[in-house]
């Protein structure tokens, strides 16, 4: 698909101080930096845990459980968010005094998403006296009342968009209620989880228990780690607060200061300890990580990230690996169909429909919301894809553009039809729901005409915002590694992407399927390294191209140099 690459609008970068890197000025106006108290990452700038509603009773829940001894159950999610949420939660609870901890994560195959009532009576064989979710819970209206009836008290913490109804829980603690009064709307449920934990232990230090138990106050900083990936693997937006947080969590995983679990996944995904910036637990940890929910269970991804044994933690981050690699292979023959299925429609792309609903009988539904991610990229425009879930039910994960808010859409639907969608929740750019089989081609329909109302043919261009052009100066390493200590760069605040025109002076495939180039700028005479990922060849005899794309410091073989990571290209001539 054809794009168009836009240079992002530069606000008066004369707020910055006349030594900061003229390439950084632009960077930090373009995206809207006040002052360089905004790039101040010391945890000291951290917003108060009492700003977020709810707090005081979590607290109270949770220091009668660590207080009394009683049994605390952690129920969490099937992605890296869940996982991280649970390991810290766990890791945190026991360091303050908790004697009878546990968790529970739904196989996202038998029980689904959230705190059902099937899980919950799993959980009740346990007989908790608590029931903490972590990174899901807030639509969990069935579930919480059956913990209700087991007399087990619940204790929600999310991040999730709430519906019209709450669960009774005792206490919720999710900065998206409406009418929280927290700043920061952005954390990921791990964020969430920390932020209790911080809460929590100020008020054990307030009642001087960890003096009564004879236990040293645990410093949480230790497990930013946990924070950082969660964050970055579950793309919330890295607006300040959720900036402090990966930036803090980064600096210790660079001073080797993490649990063995991440150390290794880093190790399995072939990065350096010392180098490592936010995109490496993107797409280096997060999907090893999320790899064990979409295929199996998510309890090895916990419990590589519980574990103290470095040993332990590289048996288990292979073994994700083992997982990574077959969901690759899924995914790519469930992209193989779903192009067969839109060439089949025999439409040009602006002809497709607005809102895309895709479905196969034998696609794995643990892998459709990465295959509906994929198609919408291709196609840019909202995309679900479905895989059955059940007898008679489809499980769809939605993918949305800007200008949509995907899980806002799948209310209107359900709102204009009646029974249609069985149960859906989400975020703007990400939503989940369920229906009858039977229901789809009625729902593929309504979907449509849904998104048509909200989205023009503008919305439909795929548009690269840049951050301009680079001169031949400026292609340096020196450069590139600024931009790298420059990070967290992420969702909300994105890595500096560049334009320009090149000449290729030679290319070559490498790992199949991927394009590496030797560049040379058209109005320079330096010489640059390029690599473009997922594209395996460039239009025939073509040697002019403009690109949209990151400098990046490459280490291969011990040996640094600066190169260009092609987000987008296109021929010339």
């Amino acid at each position: 698909m054809t794009r168009k690459i836009v240079q992002r609008t530069v606000a008066a970068c004369d707020r910055f101080p006349d030594d900061l890197h003229p390439v950084l000025r632009r960077v930090y106006a373009a995206r809207a930096i006040e002052s360089t108290d905004e790039l101040d990452y010391s945890l000291q700038r951290l917003l108060s845990p009492s700003l977020l509603g709810g707090m005081t009773a979590a607290v109270e829940l949770l220091q009668q459980a660590v207080t009394n001894g009683q049994r605390i159950m952690v129920v969490g999610d099937f992605d890296a968010d869940g996982a991280t949420s649970c390991a810290l939660s766990l890791r945190a609870l026991r360091a303050m005094g908790a004697v009878d901890v546990h968790y529970l994560v739904p196989n996202r195959f038998e029980y689904g998403y959230g705190l059902t009532p099937e899980i919950v009576a799993v959980a009740a064989e346990r007989q908790p006296d608590l029931i903490m979710t972590v990174d899901n819970g807030i639509s969990s209206i069935d579930g919480v009342a059956a913990a209700r009836q087991c007399g087990i008290r619940v204790l929600i913490t999310d991040h999730h968009l709430p519906g019209e109804q709450l669960p009774a829980a005792e206490a919720i603690v999710n900065p998206n209620l409406r009418g929280d009064p927290f700043p920061s709307k952005n954390l990921a449920g791990v964020g969430v989880a920390f932020y209790v934990m911080l809460a929590l232990r100020a008020r054990l230090r307030e009642r001087g228990w960890f003096e009564e138990a004879g236990l040293p106050e645990p410093n949480l900083a230790v497990w930013l780690d946990l924070v950082a990936l969660g964050t970055v693997a579950d793309v919330v937006p890295l607006d300040g607060n959720n900036r402090i947080l990966v930036h803090q969590g980064i600096q210790r995983i660079r001073a080797g200061q993490c649990v063995p679990g991440i150390r290794a996944l880093l190790e399995n995904a072939g990065r350096n300890l010392q180098r490592v910036v936010a995109t490496d637990m993107g797409f280096g940890v997060g999907p090893r990580l999320n790899a064990a929910g979409r295929l199996d269970d998510m309890s090895l991804g916990i419990e590589c990230l519980l574990t103290d044994d470095r040993q332990a933690a590289r048996q288990m981050a292979a073994r994700l690996d083992t997982f990574n690699r077959d969901r690759k292979d899924i995914e790519s023959d469930m992209q193989t169909q779903a192009l067969q299925v839109i060439a089949g429609l025999d439409l040009k792309d602006e002809q497709l429909p607005v809102g895309l609903c895709l479905f196969e009988p034998d696609w794995h539904q643990g892998v459709i919301g990465i295959l509906a991610s994929r198609i919408k990229e291709r196609f840019h425009r909202p995309v679900i894809a479905f895989a059955r879930s059940g007898e008679g039910e489809l499980k769809g994960s939605a993918r949305s553009v800007s200008g949509l808010h995907i899980r806002d859409a799948l209310e209107a639907v359900a709102t204009r039809h009646p029974g249609l969608i069985d149960k859906f929740g989400g975020h703007a750019m990400a939503a989940g729901l369920g229906l009858a089989e039977h229901n789809y081609p009625a729902f593929a329909a309504a979907f449509n005409d849904e998104v048509v109302r909200h989205l023009s043919a503008d919305d439909l261009t795929g548009v690269i915002y840049s951050d301009g052009e680079l001169s031949d100066e400026e292609l340096s390493l020196d450069t590139a590694q600024l931009l790298r200590d420059a990070s967290p760069w992420g969702q909300g605040f994105p890595a500096p992407l560049f334009e320009g025109d090149f000449t290729v002076l030679g290319y070559r495939v490498v790992g199949e399927k991927h394009l590496k180039m030797t560049l040379q700028p058209a109005q320079g005479s330096c010489q640059i390294d390029g690599i473009a990922f997922n594209t395996a060849e460039l239009p025939a005899d073509c040697r002019q191209v403009r690109m949209a794309y990151r400098l990046d410091a490459n280490e291969f073989r011990g040996i640094v140099s600066p190169q260009l990571i092609v987000e987008y290209v296109e021929a010339l001539s």
